[in-house]
């Protein structure tokens, strides 16, 4: 594969990834995970650490269209320096906006991300994303580093709408799939990354699709290598208006999954609430402890024993 040479490191390996023998897998997922350590080795190190040979380095420098590792390193390097270089842009942006003139900025770059994922966003994907969580026997989600509490989320509301569904959480590769083992063509994996992606993430979703599972991504463009396991993309727009990951346009779109999927089983999440509020009840795992604004008086209702007198007379 020929690449401009205005292309960078790190989107030439997500382009090629999907051709990547298993040794070659493995450096491109060091070398997205750790860049900041891989700047600095040299091939045989490299090598050392991921479990091939000084070789497989060269070769996959060269896959890339690089002549030699020499170049590739170099070419990381550059990319390192500009991913570095991130918070002196935002100096530059920002140094002389007033607080409220930063607030502005970044809302407005936010209702930007959101206006552009309503305009662009495929409908038909998002409806057989939905038919496919209803129909898997087991629903995976997995995010990682800055979109781990997106994975959270929908985990969370997820439970209160279908029951079996796993949260892949943890740091190690190997650690990812023991918790995804028994994953086939009944069960689908929602995997979520945005730029910078993780490889992790990717690997995960590769070995569902090996599985003949469901392949679900959300993420932020159709040149993602999230989409390259995926039969259903959904796309919301990420763009960083700062150091942050602007991850608000990404959280829209899965409360937008969450509505939807209730919708289709209202009945079953009415029970299910109910329940939960039930058991909330019976077992005080709040303690009560809620304001009630549904009455004119702000009161703490508090479990008998725990209910102060002088507490009482003070609302009477």
């Amino acid at each position: 594969m020929k690449f401009d040479a205005d292309v960078d490191v790190v989107t030439r390996i997500n382009e090629c990834y999907s051709r990547m023998s298993k040794g070659k897998k493995n450096i491109a997922t060091y070398v997205i995970e750790h860049y900041e350590q891989a700047v600095f080795m040299k091939a045989a190190e490299l090598g050392k650490i991921v479990g091939v040979s000084e070789s497989t380095v060269v070769r996959f420098a060269m896959s890339l269209g690089y002549e030699g590792y020499p170049e590739f390193q170099k070419s990381l390097a550059e990319w390192v320096s500009d991913k570095f270089g991130s918070v002196e842009k935002v100096g530059r942006r920002f140094g002389k906006s007033s607080e409220g003139e930063i607030l502005s900025s970044i809302l407005q770059s936010d209702i930007s991300n959101i206006e552009h994922t309503i305009n662009n966003i495929d409908v038909a994907a998002f409806k057989t994303a939905v038919d496919i969580i209803l129909k898997a026997r087991t629903v995976y989600i997995v995010g990682i580093r800055s979109c781990e509490p997106l994975a959270d989320f929908l985990h969370f509301y997820l439970n209160m709408i279908r029951g079996g569904n796993v949260l892949i959480k943890t740091t190690s590769v190997s650690e990812m799939f023991e918790q995804m083992i028994r994953i086939g063509d009944r069960d689908c994996i929602i995997g979520i990354s945005f730029p910078r992606y993780s490889m992790r993430t990717l690997k995960c979703m590769e070995f569902a699709n090996d599985r003949n599972a469901k392949v679900i991504t959300i993420t932020d463009s159709v040149h993602s290598p999230m989409n390259l396991y995926s039969s259903c993309n959904i796309l919301a727009k990420s763009e960083m208006a700062s150091i942050v990951d602007s991850l608000v346009a990404p959280l829209s779109v899965i409360n937008a999954l969450v509505v939807a999927l209730c919708m289709k089983r209202p009945n079953e999440v009415k029970a299910d609430l109910q329940m939960l509020e039930e058991v909330w009840n019976n077992y005080q795992v709040y303690l009560n402890d809620e304001i009630d604004f549904a009455s004119d008086d702000v009161a703490m209702h508090l479990p008998g024993p725990l209910r102060d007198k002088s507490d009482e007379e003070e609302y009477e």
